[in-house]
């Protein structure tokens, strides 16, 4: 044991040595920071557990743990390669969770920390008219009567260009018939999602972002699983039919409500049609709080 220990203090004094590392004192202020870090930390082991990306992290830790044991025990060759391979092994990192990466990116652009301090264009002009609303709720329930299957994305302050890209240019005033006939089975148009911006329907048959989330039910299919996706990486709001049981959802902000009626739908839209982003960071946080709350206790389960 004791050969161990005064191996980890050498390997200790080498990394001060080598890098140069300030003494040591802790201060309130490192306590704060101490606070801040691990709040951080927790929450990105969250991200990481609730995604793919948690059997890649298992993997990393075994390599970790490897190199540590090769420190202990002074192997030099085991030491020199992982030196040597650290720098690539950081782009490969980089490379490998991309995906993951990129998705955590935009879930913290959504969050508008700073949007409220700098934006100059304010307004309290709603996103879309009730007329939009009311041709809405009465396709959605129109497709579900027939069990035709929709998917429709209604596009709020975060712009979704890049899926618009994905699809077909409709650039049409949103209407319950025009709805009814995209989705219309065997039709062009039918596959894929509609997205809309304003009382427009913008693009039709555009592929979206599957969600990856654990928390999922295993029977949720493609296009729930789809207009979860959306809902992860912007503001958006989505209608789902299914084309199986004619029952409609709604997703956002990361999560589906099942099998809604025709108030619920309306609530949703009109409070997405009015909502002016002040909600207070007390709000913010409580919510967050909340749903990782539920993501760790689904984990769990």
């Amino acid at each position: 044991m004791n050969g161990i220990f005064e191996t980890l203090q050498m390997f200790n004094e080498s990394i001060h040595n080598n890098y140069n590392l300030p003494d040591i004192h802790i201060g309130p202020t490192d306590c704060v920071e101490i606070l801040i870090i691990s709040f951080l930390f927790y929450h990105v082991l969250l991200w990481i557990k609730n995604t793919r990306a948690w059997n890649l992290f298992k993997g990393i830790i075994v390599l970790l743990i490897f190199v540590l044991v090769a420190a202990i025990f002074q192997m030099n060759t085991i030491l020199w390669l992982a030196q040597n391979t650290f720098n690539v092994g950081v782009i490969a990192l980089v490379i490998i969770f991309q995906p993951e990466l990129r998705r955590a990116l935009e879930n913290l652009g959504t969050r508008n920390i700073l949007g409220n301090l700098f934006s100059l264009n304010k307004t309290d002009e709603a996103k879309f008219s009730d007329r939009t609303i009311d041709e809405l709720v009465k396709a959605s329930y129109a497709m579900g009567k027939v069990k035709t299957g929709a998917l429709i994305v209604i596009e709020d302050d975060i712009k979704l260009d890049e899926y618009i890209r994905t699809g077909i240019d409709v650039d049409a005033l949103v209407s319950s018939q025009l709805l009814i006939n995209i989705f219309e089975k065997n039709t062009p148009l039918h596959d894929g999602a509609v997205i809309m911006r304003g009382d427009r329907v913008v693009s039709a048959t555009c592929y979206l972002p599957l969600s990856d989330s654990l928390t999922l039910s295993k029977d949720l299919g493609t296009r729930h699983r789809a207009a979860v996706g959306v809902s992860e990486v912007s503001d958006s709001l989505t209608i789902v039919v299914s084309e199986e049981t004619g029952k409609v959802s709604v997703a956002m902000r990361g999560q589906i409500y099942h099998n809604v009626d025709a108030d619920f739908l309306r609530d949703k839209l009109k409070y997405m049609q009015n909502r002016n982003h002040e909600a207070t960071r007390l709000e913010l946080l409580k919510r967050r709080l909340l749903n990782a709350k539920k993501d760790t206790k689904k984990a769990d389960e």
